[in-house]
């Protein structure tokens, strides 16, 4: 079967892969949108992480052979570990990912997991059904932010993790939501969602703070433009480095959250959320272009903001 295969640090190619087969307790997936993370994009760059060749893509939907439309959570958990069992599979110290530690979704067909599919309602198109998984990780920060109706909310980045943190906020009633970018055109795309173009940086002063990118100047930003009491809530992750003032975090009584993935409800409320929202921002594309879409999102270029690749036809 057709696959986009990372083979070698920055690069990607179009291969002739094996078929996938289902295991025990699995099933099989013919995959219809799969879209391209900004995680997939600074990977390959520096692997370690991800180790090619390698089939990445772990936001995705599909049909299963029965023809049922479903997405899948591409979170394994080991289920049994202290973490776990006080319900947070998301940061399981055994976790794997489908797309990272097994092949994944820019392909043809993936396996995986029966327990890690989740059905979809009649009716949701495949676009909204190819960016439930990053819906989900905005739906989990802002549940770890404390679902703050009526907050003055700023987001940093632009990109689809941003977009969806900007559109998760303004579901839950967010009074206002600011968004940062250095890209005039991700801005354009912010303020057409609802959100207020801020410019390269946010200079107000906000209750909760989204940080999309995670580079060291955006820590310091988020923390330094909250209010006293503010909660900033760290999902990029673009750099190592902390970056903030921690006489300011004590002093101002901030707090710093870190937000990796989802858990389960988290994934069944993005899927209730993203039939609901402006998903002009994302466009597909066939698998037979998805080398040449991935290398210039990875080399920079800035539209589109999300990129879906459909390895079968609609």
């Amino acid at each position: 079967m057709r696959a986009l295969v990372f083979t070698a640090p920055g690069v990607v190619q179009q291969r002739d892969v094996p078929e996938p087969v289902a295991g025990p307790e699995e099933v099989l997936v013919h995959v219809v949108a799969a879209g391209i993370c900004g995680s997939e994009l600074h990977g390959v760059q520096t692997p370690g992480f991800r180790v090619p060749p390698l089939v990445m893509g772990h936001e995705f939907a599909g049909r299963t052979d029965d023809g049922r439309p479903v997405t899948v959570n591409p979170i394994l958990s080991c289920g049994a570990c202290d973490v776990c069992l006080i319900g947070r599979p998301n940061v399981c110290r055994k976790r794997q990912i489908i797309g990272v530690h097994r092949p994944g979704a820019f392909a043809e067909r993936v396996a995986v997991p029966a327990a890690s599919v989740v059905p979809l309602p009649d009716g949701l198109g495949w676009t909204a059904a190819g960016v439930v998984e990053p819906a989900a990780n905005a739906v989990h920060a802002w549940g770890l932010a404390g679902r703050p109706a009526g907050a003055r909310v700023g987001v940093i980045g632009a990109g689809a993790i941003g977009l969806t943190c900007l559109l998760t906020a303004l579901s839950g009633g967010a009074a206002s939501v600011d968004v940062a970018d250095r890209s005039p055109e991700r801005l354009a795309v912010a303020a057409g969602l609802g959100g207020v173009a801020a410019g390269a940086e946010l200079t107000g002063e906000y209750d909760v703070i989204f940080d999309a990118v995670g580079a060291a100047a955006t820590h310091e930003q988020s923390l330094s433009r909250l209010r006293p009491g503010g909660v900033a809530v760290w999902l990029g992750l673009a750099d190592h480095v902390a970056g903030y003032d921690a006489a300011d975090l004590v002093r101002g009584e901030k707090r710093v959250l870190g937000s990796f993935a989802y858990d389960a409800a988290d994934f069944a409320a993005a899927v209730g959320l993203v039939g609901r929202w402006d998903l002009s921002w994302v466009r597909t594309f066939p698998l037979e272009e998805g080398a040449e879409v991935f290398t210039r999102l990875m080399n920079g270029q800035a539209t589109p903001v999300k990129a879906l690749l459909t390895p079968e036809s609609r």
